[in-house]
């Protein structure tokens, strides 16, 4: 689980090919949007199709999700040619991207599942706005808590956003609205 040792840190940047074979980076706090960056380990397994479903459907249902308040990006060591089939077949919204030479997986420090049993971990960060990792939820077996995971920390990180917001709004009226000292 060396990938805990990112949370708090500022999360690797990684250019993959997506399912078009169209490089992508993965650049967290590029535009100041929260990413929810999902490993899982094969494209069209029963675990993995529900997963990617889970987050497709939150993309379309949940407004933690809406308005560009979050980007969605799913990587797994499947080919190009074999995520562009999942991707068509499950009508996915979001990046779906190759990580065959394991490159992804080696910047964020995801290893294999299950206590070394599968050879790929089910990993998904958090990242925030400014591009730090807040957290990560590793559960191979356990696919549908990765999209409800990443539904509790939308809503956290737009509270804190809602609340910096709050707090700057006063403080910028005040000094405006501060008289100017007599020059008696």
């Amino acid at each position: 689980m060396a990938w805990k040792d990112l949370i708090g840190k500022t999360a690797p940047s990684v250019t993959l090919p997506n399912y078009n074979s169209e490089p992508y980076t993965i650049s967290p706090g590029k535009d100041g949007v929260p990413i929810a960056l999902f490993f899982y380990p094969q494209s069209g397994s029963y675990g993995c199709t529900k997963e990617a479903c889970q987050f497709r459907d939150a993309l379309a249902e949940k407004e933690v999700f809406k308005d560009d308040r979050a980007v969605v990006i799913g990587v797994s060591p499947d080919s190009v040619e074999k995520q562009k089939v999942f991707v068509e077949k499950q009508k996915l919204t979001y990046p779906v991207l190759s990580d065959e030479k394991l490159e992804a997986r080696t910047a964020y420090k995801v290893g294999k599942g299950m206590m070394g049993l599968t050879d790929y971990a089910r990993v998904t960060f958090i990242i925030d706005g400014k591009g730090i990792v807040r957290d990560a939820l590793d559960a191979t077996m356990n696919y549908g808590a990765h999209s409800k995971f990443v539904t509790k920390w939308l809503e956290k990180l737009q509270k804190e956003k809602q609340t910096a917001e709050a707090e700057v709004a006063p403080a910028a009226n005040a000094t405006e609205e501060t008289p100017a000292p007599d020059a008696n």
